[in-house]
């Protein structure tokens, strides 16, 4: 049996990274096991601990830090305190045993790469006009039972930094599959791209 790989789906805020990645890991033609991030920021509406994320503490995020399990983690300097988020070396991931799905970012995928080896590790990079982006957050944020406008927009800013063209080209990702209202497509898209890896 050939080694498993990584699909490591990223993008900014609000470019359907929730929707595409329900999609795909529940496309029994895939083969691709889930592994679950872990985060220090609150719990939104909706969100289940364990599905979406493992929700921790600070002090059990400083607990697996010190133990050396953490593959890889970014923090976020929020208006509500700094929120981490992280993937830990807990047993999820077994490349001996199939491929997998992650959401992630742009940094998140060098750590994994780097951990992992670049051969294990596959970039799915979703691309979304800045527009539709922000009209996303707006109708999403809306929902909430406490909208955050104010965290909303700094995370929109955030984003425009993390995934700077120079730092796209610098971690060596030349493929996109864009989301600008037909997602259908994207995920036709980033579906035939997995089945293409998985068959090599």
């Amino acid at each position: 049996m050939s080694k498993g790989r990584i699909f490591l789906l990223m993008g900014k805020s609000t470019s359907g990274k929730d929707t595409i990645y329900r999609n795909l890991i529940s496309d029994e033609d895939l083969h691709l096991k889930k592994v679950v991030p872990y985060t220090t920021r609150p719990q939104r509406s909706g969100e289940t601990d364990g599905v979406q994320y493992f929700f921790k503490t600070e002090e059990e995020y400083l607990d697996l830090k010190a133990s050396g399990r953490i593959i890889e983690e970014r923090t976020y300097h929020t208006n509500y305190g700094e929120w981490r988020y992280f993937t830990a070396d807990d047993g999820q991931i077994d490349l001996t045993k199939g491929d997998y799905l992650v959401i992630g970012t742009l940094e998140s995928y060098c750590y994994i790469r780097d951990y992992f080896g670049k051969d294990s590790v596959v970039p799915l990079l979703i691309d979304v006009e800045a527009k539709i982006r922000l009209q996303r957050a707006m109708h999403r944020e809306e929902k909430q039972e406490n909208p955050r406008y104010d965290e909303m927009c700094r995370r929109f800013l955030a984003d425009e930094e993390d995934f700077a063209e120079e730092k796209i080209a610098d971690a060596g990702i030349t493929r996109r599959f864009a989301n600008n209202g037909r997602i259908g497509d994207c995920i036709s898209n980033i579906r035939d791209r997995i089945l293409e890896v998985e068959s090599q």
